[in-house]
């Protein structure tokens, strides 16, 4: 029994703070409804029991103050499950659907059980009690962090590596012992950090509906995989979690936050506040719907009315964000996720959405997010918006705030198009390989402000990018309608998987161009998992319904693939060697003692860019190394060349060094990428390979050379 029956006493509780917190004497209950009649708290012995032990009404003249209601019950213990009705107008032209049948989880429970849940039945108007979700009552203060905190690591200095925490270990390829959880994360730190990552974007993990069924296609069942519909959002996934015990589980994510740190590795969740699983107005009711609807959602209808809701999100409804209580709630959630999780950051999927005001319409200082620019707690949080939403809201380069990066679709979309071999993009690569200044120095912001990304979860991967032409999504059962038509992508020759060899040796270079560019351009670079030995999703570029190997990373492929391994690691290792050139403020026209300037741009001759020629797919760059009380001998020569045909480029000549070649996109592993002292010495001229591109480094000459040319 976790309710001692003797001891239990009501007495009115405080308001603040909301949800179920946990003191010695007992457990404080809070939850906002501005426009409810009554509200009841249930509480079940054990959350997963079909009847409450007890219930409480709370009486509007006590246990109400404004708009909380609130009660405090003296000796109830963790591990119980609690539950709300709400009563109050079900006119739902003035946007109310209060159901006192609708059995309500608070949207602040730290646990969330979901053993008796019946989605169908939240969509009914009849009792929903016995096939209900249940919060969980969890003290949150029991755990030793063991001296642990966020590792607050420069933004400049950030490899982000996107992955979803169930697809990462859920092969049995893995040969781990919990696979598929937070624990199993924790058994493949090593290989994370062999690799040289420095970030971990978790797909999201707040707390999600995987048991929803999407259909099945070909005996294959679909689900909710991606886990962007979120139930609870101060919960971790509980399909992650090896306990059903909600206290251990909120432990077994801060164990693997601890061993990511122990390892140098931030922890960056990708949250959701733009929708919730509710859904539309034909969606279940188990939260805020039920709580107070015409707050939580942005609603619309005929004359006035408030019937329907405001679809932004392309989920079927909006949270109204910077609504006061929106915005507490999520800052609450923040809060709880650095203070007592130890995160790093947060990535905000659709973060246009965060920017909409109470009437839908763009702020030009939206409180949402400034409140989070601005909050104390969360000021060494990494802040990264998707800056973007499905109703057309598009802000690259203009997301309000000042320390807020943004997923830049410019660069990938960029750099996408030059790889493929497009001509016209000169301009634009500078641009984006010197930290897109056109989008971002106009405002101070730095570089800092781009995530680099030319693949995520959403859409192809960089295997399928260079293998096909168009997306092949029939596996998702909507006949290849959904997901994006424009991939900037080109196969390589050949549709698909194959067994030609220059086909494959092709596409094998195009990944090293893309990876190379990558990391070779200012901003900070983010890739999804399994780019590294060249993962394939078999043309799918919207997985988000696939539990199963398409998306699963695949173990055995990892040995396969060592040698593109052995580049992506390489290349990140080469990064952080020359980090001064890709991080800080944007390029100057410094000079160091050499002679060279921070940044030049080439052609296939010096100092002769093709900027004004439409049919150019060649470009070079020198980055001098200008930092003080350095030997200024770290510089950088990059050739690039997508055209089909070899070209010849014109190398730079300095006095008192000599360029070495590091990397060769064309070259075999492990040729493509020297890590060894023994570099490969460079002259006057480089035949850089069709699609491929070229890196010199300087070196300090023993004998000096001829003049800069």
């Amino acid at each position: 029994m976790r309710i001692k029956e003797q001891k239990l006493t009501v007495t009115r509780g405080h308001s603040l703070p909301l949800g179920a917190v946990v003191s010695e004497k007992g457990v404080n209950f809070s939850l906002y409804s501005k426009n409810a009649f009554s509200v009841t708290l249930l509480i079940f012995n054990k959350p997963d029991d079909l009847q409450p032990s007890h219930e409480f009404k709370m009486d509007a003249g006590i246990n109400q103050t404004f708009h909380f209601w609130h009660i405090f019950i003296e000796g109830l213990e963790p591990g119980c499950g609690y539950a709300y009705r709400v009563n109050g107008s079900t006119d739902r032209s003035k946007g109310h659907r209060f159901n006192p049948n609708k059995v309500l989880i608070d949207p602040y429970a730290r646990g969330i059980s979901f053993k008796r849940w019946n989605r169908g039945n939240a969509c009914h108007e009849e009792d929903n009690v016995e096939t209900s979700l249940r919060g969980v009552v969890v003290d949150t203060s029991n755990y030793d962090w063991e001296g642990d905190m966020p590792l607050r690591r420069p933004m400049e200095e950030s490899i982000i590596y996107e992955m979803h925490v169930a697809g990462f270990t859920k092969s049995p390829t893995s040969g781990v012992k919990h696979p598929g959880t937070f624990l199993g994360l924790i058994e493949k730190i090593p290989y994370l950090k062999d690799l040289g990552i420095t970030a971990v974007e978790l797909l999201p993990i707040f707390d999600f509906d995987d048991t929803q069924s999407l259909g099945e296609v070909d005996g294959v069942k679909l689900s909710n995989y991606w886990g962007y519909s979120t139930v609870g959002f101060f919960s971790p996934h509980h399909g992650y979690c090896v306990s059903k015990d909600s206290a251990t589980q909120l432990n077994e994510f801060r164990d693997m936050v601890k061993a990511f740190h122990k390892a140098g590795i931030e922890v960056i969740l990708d949250v959701v506040f733009n929708h919730t699983d509710e859904g539309n107005q034909d969606g279940p009711v188990f939260s805020f719907k039920g709580i107070d609807n015409s707050t939580y959602y942005y609603l619309t209808g005929e004359n006035g009315s408030k019937n329907f809701y405001y679809d932004y999100t392309g989920c079927g409804n909006t949270v109204n964000c910077n609504h006061p209580i929106g915005e507490k709630f999520i800052l609450d959630c923040l809060r709880f996720w650095v203070k007592e999780m130890h995160v790093d950051g947060f990535r905000f999927d659709e973060g246009s959405v965060l920017t909409r005001g109470e009437d839908g319409a763009p702020m030009e200082h939206p409180p949402l997010i400034w409140a989070i620019e601005l909050e104390e707690l969360l000021s060494e949080s990494k802040v990264i918006a998707e800056a973007w939403d499905a109703a057309g809201l598009y802000q690259i380069g203009y997301f309000p705030g000042d320390r807020w990066a943004e997923w830049n679709g410019k660069y990938r979309d960029t750099m996408r198009r030059f790889v493929k071999g497009e001509t016209g993009m000169l301009s634009q690569l500078a641009s984006r390989m010197t930290g897109s200044a056109d989008l971002y120095q106009w405002r101070q912001h730095q570089p800092t402000n781009s995530i680099n990304f030319i693949t995520a979860h959403d859409g192809f991967t960089m295997h399928d990018l260079v293998s096909y032409n168009e997306k092949h999504n029939w596996a998702n059962g909507e006949s290849n309608h959904d997901g994006a038509n424009d991939n900037d992508s080109w196969n390589c020759g050949s549709e698909g998987e194959t067994t030609e060899q220059a086909i494959l040796e092709l596409r094998n270079r195009q990944m090293k161009n893309l990876t190379t560019l990558l990391m070779l351009s200012m901003g900070v670079p983010m890739f999804v998992a399994g780019d590294e030995y060249g993962r394939t999703q078999m043309g799918n570029n919207n997985t988000y319904c696939q539990d199963n190997a398409l998306n699963w990373i695949d173990w055995d492929k990892i040995k396969e693939n060592a040698g593109l391994i052995r580049f992506w690691s390489s290349l990140i290792k080469k990064r952080q060697l020359y980090l001064h050139h890709f991080k800080g403020n944007y390029l100057s026209n410094k000079t160091n003692k050499y002679g060279l300037n921070e940044i030049e741009w080439h052609g296939t001759q010096l100092n002769q860019p093709e900027w004004g020629n439409p049919e150019a797919r060649c470009l070079a760059l020198t980055l001098g190394d200008v930092e003080e009380g350095e030997d200024n001998s770290r510089n950088i020569f990059i050739m690039m060349n997508m055209h089909w045909d070899a070209t010849e480029f014109q190398v730079p000549a300095y006095a008192g060094l000599q360029w070495q070649r590091s990397i060769d996109t064309a070259l075999p592993s492990p040729k493509d990428i020297d890590i060894s002292r023994k570099k490969e010495k460079i002259e006057d001229t480089y035949v850089v390979t069709a699609r491929s591109i070229v890196v010199l480094v300087s070196e300090l000459s023993p004998s000096k050379t001829t003049s800069k040319s």
